[in-house]
């Protein structure tokens, strides 16, 4: 359990006095404790995180390798992963009855350069706010933009990647795990995450109105720069080049509540 992500209630103490009556045994993470670590040294039947959209993908990456069910709790802002499987992002303490009595669905597990992820990795102008969003957190969706606006009038430079090997001018591109709807500078839902494929999208023009894709199993993206920042499910990174992304079409095995 990640006790830092989101404003939630229940409180992180609640979940916990809930979960542990179940059977399940909590590791609430400190200051520089690693959930992929914790989980390799678990005896469990089936490993959960309870946290943000960030925090997921190390644990679910731990329970693909080790060959046990993942559980979703969602405790963080935005929970997109356990929108799209199914869970009530509104009610963690609900969530916690798939460790019990929950049904079993395989979704894709996605990487890249090797590093798991449930949802998406951004490059460019999505992944700038998202390094600037560390040190100055959110301030809401209109401030986002505004943002997004004069970061565009200071440096209009492209990314200058090249997309399996075919040069690629944009601001902004991302692969998803399976397919989003996309508006200006938001995500939406995914229909499916059982798809098999990778999506990815380039925006063309200073402002991303409007989007080439394209689908498939692996893409390569490369760059002169020999690194690029990067946003993975939310969360800052920067890669080195080239980037790899791969799929695991239905690679995670998922446990749900039983009602959803």
């Amino acid at each position: 359990m990640n006790p830092r992500s989101g404003d939630h209630r229940p409180s992180a103490d609640d979940l916990r006095a809930e979960a542990e009556p179940r059977g399940i045994d909590v590791r609430v993470l400190g200051e520089g404790d690693d959930p992929a670590t914790l989980a390799k040294a678990a005896d469990a039947d089936a490993l959960g995180m309870a946290g943000g959209d960030g925090s997921l993908a190390s644990v679910a990456a731990v329970a693909h390798e080790r060959g046990l069910p993942f559980v979703v709790v969602p405790f963080g802002t935005r929970n997109h992963f356990a929108r799209d499987v199914g869970v009530d992002r509104d009610d963690p303490i609900a969530a916690l009855a798939a460790f019990t009595g929950g049904r079993e669905r395989r979704v894709d597990l996605a990487r890249v350069n090797g590093q798991a992820f449930l949802n998406n990795v951004s490059l460019g102008l999505y992944a700038d706010l998202v390094h600037r969003r560390e040190s100055h957190r959110r301030r809401g969706e209109a401030l986002a933009r505004l943002r997004a606006l004069l970061l565009l009038a200071r440096d209009r430079s492209t990314l200058g990647i090249r997309v399996d090997g075919k040069p690629v001018e944009t601001h902004v591109a991302l692969v998803a795990n399976n397919d989003y709807q996309l508006d200006l500078f938001s995500l939406g839902e995914r229909e499916r995450v059982d798809e098999g494929r990778l999506h990815l999208r380039v925006a063309h023009g200073l402002l991303p109105g409007s989007w080439e894709e394209r689908s498939g199993e692996r893409f390569v993206i490369d760059s002169a720069r020999g690194r690029l920042h990067a946003a993975i499910d939310g969360e800052p990174a920067e890669l080195e080049t080239p980037l790899e992304f791969t799929i695991e079409p239905q690679g995670l095995r998922v446990l749900l509540p039983p009602d959803r």
